[in-house]
């Protein structure tokens, strides 16, 4: 027995790699394209673009592996079968619902894995992707350069008359003007420090004026910095728990939580599904095995997504029962009474 549920298994692992290998690429290309799109929006690296792709990394091997091991396991009956290896196992007095028990262990292992991907993994990843952007967004506003036109540097207007070959600036000014005082400041030199989130400006060799309608002063300075602080709106995380349970987002994050569950629990609850498609009697039987494959992913994620509105939560436990009872009598009526 232990022999045959590991010739079962090692079939099912080589097609689940043969799938799993070009659905994971194709995703990675998509979410690629997607984040090619924030380069509109702020200037990225290639070390920015990788952090970003390890971010939604959870998020593309949860929409991958479900559906990957789906058609890998029903695929990998059908080539037994095929080969007249299950008609055999069968005339040997070895019945259908050890199939179902080989499967099974493979199968509730990855739901295990799916389910700590987005309730563990997932809000990790997620906080971090956003709160990153958000602090690219807000460096984005201060990607300072030498032109005619000023900047805005926090309460100050900024000028740079002309970039260095070092990076630093000459020519800075700055002008302040309050509602009883205006200062004006005047450098030969400035460079600019980006020091975790908080702009530095460096001045070298200048003067400040204020003035007002009573005092006018001047000072000279060696060296002078002005501090100014990015304005980013980061997401504050701890647990996650505390992401689910928070009022951000809540109804995005209710569809997440009906459509994830079901889908973690996926591999398991199509298991009569898979016995039914991928066992066959290649002399009796006309075998339309991808498209009934296509048919079951379909109607699955429909089910999942188009109850939401009706059901609510609800939904995950009318569709996972629905889903069992459905397949175990298509499982009945092909399987156990033919075999």
């Amino acid at each position: 027995m232990d022999r045959i549920q590991k010739y079962i298994l090692s079939n099912l692992s080589t097609l689940f790699l043969s799938i799993f290998m070009p659905l994971f690429s194709i995703a990675s290309i998509i979410f690629l394209i997607k984040l090619a799109t924030y380069t509109a929006v702020i200037q990225l690296s290639i070390l920015d673009m990788t952090k970003l792709y390890i971010f939604v990394l959870p998020e593309i091997l949860f929409y991958t592996l479900p559906v990957t091991f789906f058609i890998a396991a029903t695929l990998a009956l059908f080539k037994l079968s095929n080969d007249n290896e299950i008609v055999v196992l069968f005339s040997l007095g070895i019945e259908p619902k050890f199939i179902i028990k080989t499967l099974l262990k493979p199968a509730m292992l990855l739901s295990a894995v799916l389910l700590v991907d987005f309730l563990v993994l997932f809000p990790h990843a997620t906080v971090v992707a956003d709160n990153f952007k958000e602090y690219k967004k807000s460096e984005a506003k201060f990607n300072l350069s030498a032109s005619e036109f000023g900047h805005s540097f926090g309460d100050w207007l900024l000028y740079l008359g002309k970039e260095n070959i070092d990076g630093s600036y000459s020519k800075v000014f700055l002008f302040n003007k309050k509602k009883k005082e205006e200062i004006l400041i005047a450098a030969k030199r400035a460079e600019i420090i980006n020091d975790s989130g908080i702009l530095r400006l460096k001045l070298i060799d200048g003067e400040g004026y204020s003035y007002s309608k009573d005092n006018f002063s001047q000072i000279n300075f060696k060296t002078m910095f002005i501090n100014d602080t990015m304005e980013t709106d980061l997401t504050v995380y701890r647990k996650p728990l505390e992401y689910w349970l928070s009022n951000d987002r809540r109804e995005s994050k209710k569809h997440m939580l009906i459509t994830d569950t079901l889908l973690s629990l996926f591999p398991v609850l199509s298991l009569f599904l898979v016995a039914a498609i991928g066992i066959v009697h290649v002399r009796h039987q006309k075998s339309r095995v991808y498209l009934y494959l296509f048919l079951g992913v379909g109607l699955f994620y429909g089910a999942t997504l188009g109850l939401q509105g009706l059901l609510g939560y609800y939904t995950i436990g009318a569709v996972a029962l629905t889903w069992i009872v459905a397949t175990y009598t298509l499982y009945r009526k092909n399987i156990v009474n033919r075999f």
